[in-house]
């Protein structure tokens, strides 16, 4: 009974991206491995990927996407908030070096600019709480200042355990107690400025969750307009880590994209 409920979530899963219209895929540089820029991409192009997300502004991948088309996200790795929250400055010069420098020379399709990357997971203990929004806003500021206010959005990447729910169903969802009036300023900010929300949902974090209760998190179900992204690293896995055939950082993973 396990496997059918996986093959009916993956089912569900593939309708879900047929209906959004797009699927993307994250690349990061956490892997023993590493595949050629070049050969990522041209499997990216090959199999028709149209959104790539990067968790951090790699200048070797970004050029390696230039003049592809392909929707990028670039990510600002959790270490870099506090910099980020503190110093407008710092701000204009990371914008300056990974986003505006790459979309004018070397013609790559940024689209969207992550900051931090899910900084509020409980295993954390909120050492990101103080610094993810204001760096979030010097971020878009800097976007404004370089032109590229209406072209590159911004969003926080979020983990799934920012949600709670009274009763267990979608319908008593609220955000966490103690992050709850930070969770509604950034929301607030993300609908005032038209950025999207981005949420991941991972079994490895849930292990009591199934690939069909995953397809039915609120989360997913509040935005109308996603893709999936399937693959924490370069490689993607569609099992647990508790698969044998999964190593450590190849955890199944689901996170709502725009389109």
């Amino acid at each position: 009974m396990g496997w059918v409920s996986v093959w009916i979530g993956m089912i569900q899963l593939l309708w879900l991206v047929g209906v959004a219209g797009g699927i993307g895929v994250n690349w990061g540089t956490q892997t023993s491995h590493p595949l050629p820029h070049g050969t990522v991409v041209r499997l990216l192009m090959e199999n028709r990927f149209q959104k790539v997300k990067l968790f951090e502004a790699d200048s070797s991948t970004l050029r390696a996407l230039s003049k592809t088309g392909i929707e990028v996200m670039v990510g600002i790795p959790n270490n870099m908030l506090q910099i980020l929250a503190g110093s407008m400055k710092a701000a204009e010069k990371w914008v300056a070096n990974n986003v505006s420098h790459h979309i004018s020379t070397n013609n790559v399709n940024i689209r969207y600019v992550a900051v931090g990357n899910e900084p509020f997971l409980q295993i954390y203990n909120g050492t990101f709480l103080p610094t993810t929004f204001p760096a979030l806003q010097n971020i878009q500021s800097a976007l404004k200042k370089a032109g590229l206010g209406s072209v590159v959005k911004v969003t926080i990447p979020l983990n799934a355990d920012v949600y709670e729910s009274s009763t267990g169903l979608p319908s008593g969802g609220d955000f966490q107690a103690n992050i709850r009036d930070l969770m509604i300023t950034i929301v607030k900010f993300l609908s005032d400025n038209g950025p999207p929300s981005l949420s991941t949902s991972t079994p490895s974090s849930a292990p009591t969750w199934t690939p069909t209760s995953l397809l039915n998190m609120p989360s997913l179900m509040a935005i109308p307009h996603l893709s999936v992204m399937l693959g924490r690293h370069t490689t993607t896995c569609l099992m647990p880590t508790t698969t044998p055939s999964c190593g450590p950082s190849e955890r199944m993973a689901m996170e709502t994209y725009p389109l």
